[in-house]
């Protein structure tokens, strides 16, 4: 059928279905409430066409309506007849018309994205804006059950679990976006615009079979028709319902999460043992919850990507690490499993020598507090966060360090020495962070790895003459 003709037996039925089909659609979701401005995005195109049309038609919502157009500057004059189109259009109805024009190609080129997605992020920030300065409730968007089904089947070809084809929904983008036309197909449109006597654009390059969406569209599910003549409306069936069931299964992990996960401000912690007990389906499904912190939209990860997290959670090995397209890294330490936003760097190795009492700022905001006194009680000893020397036992000056490999201990209460590492493992001190917890040592002897445990060396006592505590300020993993 040519841009702007109509044919076919039947369209006035078709299109007096369309309207009941999209109203009840509208109803059952909520997606437009009683005297709500909406910004309408208008292409030019049939489908958007069609739904400004309809909007208008719906006098007893009292919609405030604003037209939206994206000039994409993609195709010379015709794009901007799509322009002129749209201005024409909306003035024909009295509503305000809000345009922009944007080098989509050139914004593809500098932000190294495809046509499509750069187009895209384009369009929302404008609708964004557009939203934004009119107090609008909602934005509306013209997909209908045909794109829904293109959009399974791209999800399919490519690869997608049941959030991807569950493909778009009523409402998303925060509540904002509302696509009244996704229980109605391209033909029901069709039917619309016929019954209604209103002309449209047509944009050529959708005739581009180059484009996997064109090609899905034009080859491929005609081809599926041949199996089934209502392949596209099977296909959106499908996708509400999996949306349906991923509501459930969100809401199934978000209880899950709350029994083995927390959110922090460098991204997200999973316990190891807790996700063990779960199923490998939630398994995943907490995996994605915990990506999303750092990734939002999950660029780049893959099924092969979750099943390597799973591999962490199931292995006997204390500590591993992953790193993640879009600049994720897990690290498992111990029971465990962080998600961070990016590639964390190990410590630079410090040494900061101690001649006398004072303050002795250290690396990561950590210092150290050295202290004298006439007695042992004005100094009370932790344990942990201060330890208290003889100093007649050992004498200025001191160095604080920070680990090397081959460092030992003479714990107190032992006969013999420690290994720093095995301290370290005991008290599961994250590998990444070993490198920053400060070493306290008098010449070759290790006084004490700090906030962790002090040696037996120079053990202050009642006769001690001079002693001096030795404060650490920091917080440790």
């Amino acid at each position: 059928m040519a841009p702007g003709e109509y044919a076919g037996r039947g369209a006035s039925r078709l299109g007096d279905v369309m309207e009941h089909q999209v109203t009840h659609y509208m109803q059952a979701h909520r997606l437009l409430s009683t005297g709500s401005t909406v910004v309408v995005a208008v292409s030019g195109g049939a489908d958007s066409v069609a739904l400004v049309d309809f909007l208008v038609s719906r006098a007893e919502l009292h919609l405030r309506l604003v037209v939206a157009h994206l000039n994409h500057c993609l195709r010379g004059g015709e794009s901007d007849g799509d322009e002129a189109f749209v201005i024409s259009l909306a003035a024909s109805y009295g509503i305000p018309c809000e345009l922009r024009r944007v080098d989509v190609r050139e914004l593809a080129r500098t932000a190294r994205q495809s046509l499509e997605d750069a187009g895209r992020s384009a369009r929302y920030a404008f609708l964004d804006e557009v939203a934004d300065s009119y107090g609008a409730h909602a934005v509306a968007l013209a997909h209908h059950a045909d794109d829904q089904a293109e959009t399974v089947l791209m999800r399919l070809l490519r690869g997608s679990g049941g959030r991807g084809l569950a493909s778009m929904s009523p409402r998303s983008r925060n509540g904002r976006y509302v696509r009244p036309f996704l229980c109605v197909t391209r033909r029901e449109i069709e039917a619309y615009l016929q019954r209604r006597r209103l002309s449209y654009r047509h944009d050529r390059s959708n005739d581009d079979t180059g484009y996997l969406r064109n090609s899905i569209r034009h080859e491929l599910l005609p081809f599926l028709q041949r199996y089934n003549p209502e392949i596209a409306a099977r296909l959106a069936d499908t996708a509400a319902i999996l949306a349906a069931d991923e509501d459930l299964l969100d809401a199934s992990t978000d209880d899950s999460f709350v029994r083995c996960g927390a959110f922090d401000k460098d991204g997200a912690v999973l316990a190891v043992r807790g996700v063990r007990c779960e199923l490998p389906g939630m398994r995943m499904r907490l995996y994605r919850r915990a990506l999303q912190r750092v990734n939002p939209g999950l660029a780049g990860i893959s099924h092969r990507h979750l099943d390597a997290v799973d591999g962490l959670v199931l292995s006997e090995a204390p500590n591993a690490e992953l790193h993640l397209p879009g600049g994720c890294r897990v690290v498992r330490s111990y029971d465990g499993l962080a998600f961070r936003r990016q590639p964390a760097h190990a410590p630079a190795p410090f040494a900061v020598e101690i001649p006398g009492p004072g303050e002795y700022p250290l690396p990561n905001g950590a210092s150290l507090v050295v202290t004298c006194a006439d007695s042992i009680p004005d100094l009370p000893e932790d344990g942990a966060r201060r330890a208290l020397f003889d100093l007649d036992a050992v004498p200025f000056p001191w160095l604080v360090r920070s680990f090397r490999p081959g460092d030992r201990l003479h714990p107190a209460g032992m006969s013999g020495t420690k290994k720093v590492k095995e301290l370290f493992m005991e008290r599961r001190v994250p590998r990444t962070e070993r490198g920053r917890i400060p070493l306290l040592f008098q010449g070759d002897r290790l006084l004490w790895v700090c906030g962790l445990r002090r040696s037996t060396d120079a053990v202050t006592d009642t006769h001690t003459g001079r002693p001096v505590a030795v404060e650490f300020l920091d917080e440790l993993p």
